[in-house]
């Protein structure tokens, strides 16, 4: 086995900070922090606006909702099959790539329900009803089709036709700044003026783009922050270029050998998570910034608290107050960073008209 460089935890959390833009906030415009971070993970549509505002010095929410009504940002199914804010032109380079991966999760979940149903067959019927340009739930594109397949049922059709068969987008309102609205879908080339870019066998884009954001991180990780599964071919073809080392649990890691790995005792902010960011979700081994006795938070919608680079407390809002909840002891300067911080996320959820902040305990 080749000694690589081992990085201890606490080194791989501060190049973590430092790609996911959370080491010090970054001057990016909305858009390009966006295409860095691969996209947001945003199934809760109001969560990216806050995991915006954790990385981006002046970060202003109308930003974030004028792309998404100027059709430069979109809301679609992709990773993992999770809905995420992405740009556009990421999603029609990557769509197709996603393609096998998406029906294989929807069947994952529904195969008996749809054993026997041609997919093709079932694919050209909603296209067939979306024709008409009209917005529709999934509900109702499902209900359109029943009556060719009546014995699934409305949910495992919707979730096929919309989640994996036709690449499509979840319209404005539904995402804007402070507001509530219900999924309308249309398909991806209906909203963005084209059809996603056919399939680029080429997979090495793709992981370098994964490593500029997450890495040092191993091909595990890779394949769980995106869902698929045939990337080795690409790994392989591009070990020459890049640098190589191992954590302390001896997996393998890759990076690109240039981009940042800042000193494991580098200070470090406290940050406010959003439910379901990808700094936790987009790795297996998610030691380096959340413990293992606290990884069903990640997947449990928790929003959470970095302190010392670490989810160290939950949090919540009601009524413009931001209510943390430790997991661990918080020393008195940790207790008054988490609480100046809090203040300024009370008073960016509630522009501007509170700044209160609870700690528990």
């Amino acid at each position: 086995m080749p000694n690589h460089t081992v990085l201890s935890t606490r080194a791989l959390n501060r190049a973590t900070l430092a790609r996911q833009l959370l080491l010090d906030r970054a001057g990016l415009s909305v858009h390009d922090a966006v295409a860095h971070l691969c996209g947001l993970q945003a199934q809760e549509p109001q969560e990216p606006f806050t995991g915006l505002w954790s990385r981006l010095r002046s970060f202003d929410p109308a930003a974030l909702s004028d792309l998404l009504t100027g059709r430069r940002v979109v809301r679609t199914h992709l990773m993992r099959r999770t809905v995420h804010l992405l740009t556009a032109d990421d999603v029609l380079v990557w769509r197709a790539r996603f393609d096998t991966m998406l029906r294989q999760r929807v069947l994952g979940t529904y195969r008996r329900e749809l054993d026997g149903v041609d997919l093709d067959a079932l694919a050209a019927a909603g296209r067939a009803v979306l024709a008409d340009g009209e917005p529709r739930s999934m509900g109702e594109l499902a209900r359109a089709v029943a009556g060719r397949w009546p014995e699934p049922g409305p949910r495992p059709l919707g979730e096929m036709l919309i989640a994996a068969l036709i690449p499509t987008v979840q319209l404005p309102p539904r995402g804007v700044w402070r507001t509530k609205a219900g999924v309308r879908n249309l398909p991806l080339a209906a909203w963005l003026g084209r059809d996603a870019d056919p399939l680029d066998p080429d997979d090495r884009p793709l992981v370098r783009r994964y490593l500029a954001a997450f890495g040092p991180a191993a091909s595990a990780d890779l394949r769980a922050w995106c869902g698929l599964a045939g990337l080795p071919a690409a790994v392989k073809a591009l070990r020459d270029e890049l640098a190589v080392f191992r954590d302390e649990r001896g997996r393998e890691l890759l990076d690109l050998p240039d981009a940042p790995r800042p000193d494991p005792d580098t200070p470090v902010p406290v940050r406010f998570l959003p439910a379901f960011d990808n700094a936790i979700l987009g790795y297996d081994d998610r030691s380096r910034i959340i413990d293992d006795t606290h990884r069903g938070l990640s997947v449990a919608g928790e929003r959470v608290v970095l302190v010392d680079g670490c989810v160290s407390a939950t949090w919540t809002v009601d009524a413009g107050t931001v209510a943390v909840t430790p997991l661990r002891r918080l020393s008195r300067t940790e207790r008054a960073d988490v609480a100046e911080e809090g203040q300024a996320l009370a008073s960016f959820l509630s522009d501007g008209e509170s700044d209160q902040l609870r700690i528990a305990g």
